[in-house]
């Protein structure tokens, strides 16, 4: 009895998984061509826009994602009458990801980081906007770069080519 039952909680927990992990795959899939546009437009890492949205939206499955494209947990007012919410809708996700760059460019706790941080800098990205006070958790950061780093989303970030004779800083 007891087997059948390990055995039975094992494969839902494996399976429950590898769906979590292709969902996840999939969301990246879907949204690393216009993270990569951004980043070039802002200078902000795709890495970081597309684990933000990842971490926020639930990989595009939580319901203010579903029900309002909100993928960044933007709040603000909503016109949506499927849910009652204080998070903003958009009428895409694609906006969503468009406001997000808008927000952060917006706002003065994060316009240092423009300055400070280029494209590849992901881990320095995450910690500003934590700090910048985007998130309340004190390892909102830590979980963004983890996200990045099982993902492998650095390699969405586009890195500048070495001129002949000089090393990079990865």
């Amino acid at each position: 009895m007891f087997k059948t039952l390990y055995c039975t909680w094992f494969c839902f927990t494996l399976i429950t998984f590898s769906v979590s992990a292709q969902s996840t795959e999939n969301y990246i899939n879907a949204y690393a061509a216009h993270a990569q546009t951004l980043m070039r437009s802002s200078k902000i890492p795709a890495s970081v826009i597309l684990a933000v949205a990842i971490h926020e939206s639930a990989a595009g499955t939580s319901k203010i994602a579903r029900y309002l494209n909100n993928h960044f947990g933007i709040k603000g007012a909503n016109s949506n009458h499927q849910i009652r919410s204080s998070y903003k809708d958009y009428p895409s996700a694609l906006e969503s990801y468009d406001h997000f760059i808008e927000f952060l460019s917006s706002r003065m706790a994060f316009r240092t980081l423009f300055d400070k941080y280029d494209q590849c800098d992901y881990k320095n990205w995450a910690r500003g906007i934590q700090r910048g006070g985007y998130a309340r958790s004190r390892t909102w950061a830590a979980q963004i770069i983890g996200i990045i780093n099982r993902n492998n989303l650095y390699q969405y970030d586009e890195r500048p080519e070495a001129k002949p004779g000089q090393k990079l800083k990865l």
